[in-house]
């Protein structure tokens, strides 16, 4: 099978998103099928198994709202029509981008079989204005794209909720991302204090980890807060983005930028927490990462729930961007609830281990659709 996969950025963009998106292209392609990846090359052409289409895009909104919206010129939307022509299934990775729109247009014209894998639901964002706008392009364009896809795939059973309501309104698949087991696991040697020398982190002291982009809606406005309400509680912040941590001038925050995915996971097993005070996410792929190496974590409600079998390690804190003071209270109450009654690490590391898997989640996506009959 020809397969079209579509995002918003290439992984090297540093997102959950577009780091999913690279994992199915690589199950797709050991699979045997041939596979060409669409997305804005704004942050360089990745390296990868499969057949690049660099689209060239202007991103306007990323800066202010922290919500990237990359939007192609004329020549890269014909390629992206070409890209489509040549393609048997397209596998779409969230509804309300421009490349996204794009593709199914071109899709259904064509009458080419459509995959949609929904991230993200409704975003709460701190604007009023925002969040009107936000509904609104729900309202009329994801529930359009939902309604074309040939299969839709949700990786959160608090999107698929949100968007489909419960009961769903229509059949969906729910599909959870998988983990790199290789990479992202409990049984590693590195020792903590190793680890933490690297980066020159204190040996003892607790320590919170962040990894994401540095945008409003992960939160990064109460990151802050927290630092400055818990001096004793250090957090190293791993991503880039529109906010520069740098600039807070705190000492128990230290930002170490984007790093490999193998360090990542040796400071996960070094940390005591992953901390995500994110809102509007599916289930990110970093909380699933660190549970697989028995890091506890706090991160946002709906994340938390969006497992319910996972529910029980988690834990999720309401988190209101228009609340940044409360929304840091109710995280310092939850590191301290860590501290009172830790998480059965090894149970949560052996559960991630079993039921996160990339093959699994890619076969499911493609289980039963055949290539377009010419």
């Amino acid at each position: 099978m020809r397969i079209l996969s579509v995002s918003n950025f290439f992984d090297s963009h540093g997102g959950g998103l577009e780091r999913v998106a690279a994992h199915l292209n690589r199950e797709f392609i050991a699979a045997g099928h041939q596979v060409a990846w669409a997305a804005s090359d704004a942050d360089g052409l990745p390296e990868g198994p499969a057949t690049l289409v660099g689209l060239r895009c202007v991103n306007p909104t990323e800066q202010f709202s922290g919500l990237p919206m990359p939007i192609p010129g004329p020549r890269s939307i014909m390629r992206l029509r070409r890209a489509i022509s040549n393609a048997d299934t397209v596998v779409i990775h969230d509804a309300l981008y421009v490349t996204s729109v794009l593709a199914m247009i071109f899709a259904k014209a064509a009458k080419k079989r459509t995959v949609m894998v929904q991230h993200i639901g409704v975003i709460p964002f701190s604007s009023a204005l925002l969040n009107a706008i936000l509904l609104l392009a729900n309202f009329i364009v994801t529930r359009t794209m939902m309604g074309a896809a040939d299969r839709l795939a949700f990786i959160s059973a608090t999107v698929r909720d949100d968007l489909l309501g419960t009961p769903p309104r229509r059949s969906s698949l729910l599909v959870f991302n998988g983990v790199d087991q290789s990479v992202f696991n409990a049984h590693e040697q590195s020792t903590r204090h190793d680890t933490r020398a690297r980066w020159n982190l204190p040996a003892s002291a607790p320590l919170a980890v962040f990894v994401g982009r540095f945008v409003e809606k992960k939160g990064l406005r109460i990151l802050k807060l927290l630092a400055q309400q818990r001096p004793g509680v250090h957090f190293a912040l791993l991503g880039q983005g529109p906010i520069d941590p740098c600039e807070w001038g705190l000492m128990n925050v230290h930002v170490l930028g984007q790093q490999p995915q193998r360090l990542i996971a040796d400071l996960y097993r070094a940390s005591d927490m992953l901390l995500l005070p994110s809102v509007g996410e599916g289930y990110p792929l970093v909380v699933q990462e660190a549970m697989a190496c028995g890091l506890p974590v706090i991160c946002g409600d709906g994340s938390a729930k969006a497992d319910p079998a996972a529910y029980q390690w988690l834990t999720g804190i309401d988190i209101d961007l228009a609340d940044p003071h409360g929304s840091a209270t109710r995280c310092a109450a939850a590191i301290d609830g860590l501290a009172a009654a830790p998480v059965d690490t090894a149970a949560m590391a052996d559960y991630a281990a079993k039921n996160y898997n990339w093959r699994r989640m890619a076969d499911a996506l493609l289980d039963g659709l055949q290539p377009t009959i010419r």
